[in-house]
């Protein structure tokens, strides 16, 4: 499903009944609406960043639900699209605590090969419809994952932006694991503690405290 070691690690999961279930549902769902991601891209976040691999998550609450934004990937969009205002946020920051250029575009793509996991709670959504898709059984499922990424020895961070991300992140091992919070990047919000947070240098930081690389988080421009 995801061709990596994900597929070994979320085997069990992919086979409870709930997740047949989901499965059903999101059929029905790209048949009768049009759905955001595409089926395609439905899971790049889990193909993109093989568990092994992942040093740090930034968690999302669902997909872009505009037409051409969402492509798997928590927070990011294809190259072309207009770069949304949350996005805009985490590029100021970036470039305030990193001093690294801002990119032309919004593909987090490089975040994601670098290993870094792009994960949104809810992975699919109805256009126009923010949230259509909460309580469908995505949350059980990426749940399992935030849980077999804490069940790991080797340290890593967790980037949880805003509290709906934090609650998601709630039982995480912090005496294994880094865990940066701060309010969410949207405009409504940044402002009360995102900007000024540090969260790349942080987890940069940390990771390199515990014999490990960091990430690159400069983002070429295309």
């Amino acid at each position: 499903m995801f061709g990596n070691d994900w597929d070994e690690v979320l085997q069990e999961e992919t086979h409870k009944p709930y997740f047949e279930e989901l499965r059903y549902a999101l059929a029905r769902e790209y048949k009768q609406y049009t759905v955001y991601p595409p089926k395609d891209k439905l899971f790049s976040a889990l193909k993109l960043t093989p568990y092994s691999k992942t040093r740090v998550v930034i968690l999302g609450q669902d997909p872009y639900h505009g037409a051409g934004q969402a492509h798997g990937l928590s927070f990011s969009v294809e190259p072309g699209v207009r770069i949304p205002p949350s996005l805009r946020n985490i590029y100021t920051e970036l470039h305030n605590d990193l001093g690294v250029p801002v990119p032309n575009h919004g593909s987090l793509l490089h975040w994601a090969e670098e290993g870094v996991l792009m994960l949104n709670a809810v992975l699919t959504v109805r256009e126009g419809q923010p949230n259509s898709h909460k309580g469908l059984g995505w949350e059980t499922f990426t749940d399992a994952i935030m849980e077999k990424l804490n069940e790991r020895t080797e340290p890593m961070v967790f980037i949880l932006w805003g509290s709906h991300a934090q609650l998601k992140g709630a039982s995480i091992d912090r005496s294994r694991h880094k865990v940066i919070q701060s309010p969410h990047p949207s405009p409504f919000s940044a402002h009360r503690g995102f900007l000024g947070s540090h969260p790349f240098s942080q987890a940069n930081s940390y990771l390199e405290s515990h014999g490990l690389t960091g990430i690159d988080w400069s983002i070429p421009n295309v």
